[in-house]
């Protein structure tokens, strides 16, 4: 990993300058110009796009081909979806993560030491690439990152990793927690709402501490996190409807261009899950899942097929109320017992039961979310056919939620590798993709521009089946 981080920030805030006045400062000597010379401020939206694609783009799709929640249908994704995976697939999610993000959120906090709200909206979003990189990848660079004297940084192990992550969660909460909101238009999440934010960090503390299967600190983390949908950190697509390319859904985006056919819901286990007339429909007499079906189905065929989850404006969630409130229902069921983790679930169903995250074109569907009972979780209930332990089953149908209200984010796939260690009795039991093969995916390769170049890289990569550290 070769230092070009200033470089590229330069370049980046140059291009976010471009509109500003041409002729101000036409004496100045235009070879001068330093990162230094660059509004701070204007680096940020740029992190942002990146952690956008970062989380939200080609290898958030791959995780949900490998998730059971989207199938590969021809060239490419096919090819991906039987787990024939290079490593030229995870180069632009690395670079979004070292150059897009980790250097210009650094570089805004050097240059702003005294602002609490720009400081703790930075660390969030470091701290949001870097997790998600740890949880795909496993081991990465991170301690030696961004270093001038440093080219080729070391890689370091998952867990210390997620621990630094945690650690500068806990720096960002405190920064937020004593920062003022301010009218930021740089910041194209959140427009430099502090509480929101704070809301966000806690929400991604209790995510890291669920992979780490610390599921008290978990608990007490989302209690302080994301508590409605108005909070949700979610990319906005603010593109021309007149205009084929722009700023639009990046799902709908790859289907109206060179990967049309190439991925969609067609025969995924999410899609029969969610199917009326499959014979795995998880609704019954209290679950009606007709709109949320329609609203998240994915037609290969793109363009005005798909009205829902990536119609071309559809907001994509990033870090979600609905992952907050299932930490709750999850986490409070495992620490604080059955009572408080089926209040939980409940309170989420009654959300939904409002019409939840469907937009207009589907709110008019079929849906139905009552409240479960206990008795729905006995032995022989509703909830509990093949006789289990009520507590088991509840976090059964707590974590197939989960898997349903996850899509479009990592946490099924990040689920999936959980539950495997150590609650596959409780796993999402979708299929494997190979009929041949014995072994779920477990992670994704590193980029091969950084196997190339980094002299501490391992001298290949390990492969999808090789468990990271948290899942051993």
């Amino acid at each position: 990993m070769k230092n070009i981080f200033k470089s590229s920030i330069l370049i980046i805030a140059l291009l976010a300058t471009s509109c500003q006045d041409l002729v101000e400062g036409i004496n100045d000597n235009p070879n001068k110009i330093t990162i230094e010379d660059v509004d701070p401020t204007l680096f940020l939206t740029g992190a942002m796009l990146a952690n956008t694609s970062a989380q939200a783009g080609h290898l958030n799709r791959i995780a949900g081909m490998y998730s059971g929640q989207l199938t590969g249908l021809s060239s490419l994704y096919s090819n991906i979806y039987g787990y024939s995976l290079s490593t030229a697939e995870s180069v632009g999610t690395w670079s979004r993560i070292y150059i897009g993000i980790i250097p210009n959120v650094r570089h805004i906090r050097e240059q702003l030491p005294g602002d609490a709200l720009m400081q703790g909206i930075c660390k969030v979003l470091e701290a949001h690439a870097v997790s998600t990189g740890a949880s795909l990848f496993g081991d990465m660079p991170y301690s030696e990152v961004n270093n001038e004297e440093i080219d080729d940084p070391r890689f370091d192990s998952q867990m210390d990793v997620l621990n630094a992550v945690l650690a500068l969660l806990d720096s960002a909460i405190s920064d937020l927690s004593g920062a003022s909101s301010r009218n930021l238009d740089e910041d194209i999440y959140f427009e430099g709402d502090a509480d929101k934010w704070l809301a966000v960090a806690n929400t991604l503390k209790a995510r890291n501490l669920m992979h780490m299967r610390d599921y008290s600190g978990a608990y007490s983390a989302a209690q302080q996190g994301i508590s409605d949908f108005s909070g949700n950190m979610r990319h906005i697509p603010r593109g021309d409807a007149n205009v084929a390319e722009g700023d639009k859904n990046l799902f709908w985006t790859i289907l109206e261009g060179s990967r049309t056919g190439d991925i969609g819901s067609a025969g995924s286990y999410l899609a029969d899950l969610l199917d009326p007339a499959s014979e795995i429909y998880r609704g019954n007499a209290k679950t009606d899942e007709t709109a949320r079906g329609m609203y998240n189905f994915i037609f290969e065929t793109g363009g005005a097929d798909n009205l829902g989850v990536i119609e071309q404006f559809e907001p994509m969630n990033l870090v979600s109320f609905e992952e907050n409130h299932l930490i709750l229902a999850e986490a409070g069921a495992r620490t604080s017992g059955f009572t408080t983790g089926l209040q939980h679930l409940n309170e989420f169903r009654a959300w939904l039961n409002t019409g939840g995250r469907l937009n207009d074109n589907f709110s008019g569907e079929p849906f139905l979310y009552e409240a479960y009972d206990a008795a729905d979780f006995d032995p022989g209930g509703m909830e509990n056919a093949d006789n289990i332990a009520a507590d088991r089953a509840l976090l059964r149908e707590i974590i197939e939620e989960r898997y349903v209200s996850g899509f479009g984010q990592f946490m099924p796939y990040d689920d999936a590798r959980r539950l495997r260690k150590g609650d596959n009795d409780l796993s999402v039991p979708f299929p494997l993709n190979v009929p041949a093969a014995s072994q779920h995916p477990e992670r994704m390769p590193y980029s091969d521009d950084e196997l190339n170049t980094n002299s501490n890289a391992p001298s290949e990569d390990p492969g999808i089946f090789v468990k990271t550290e948290v899942n051993q």
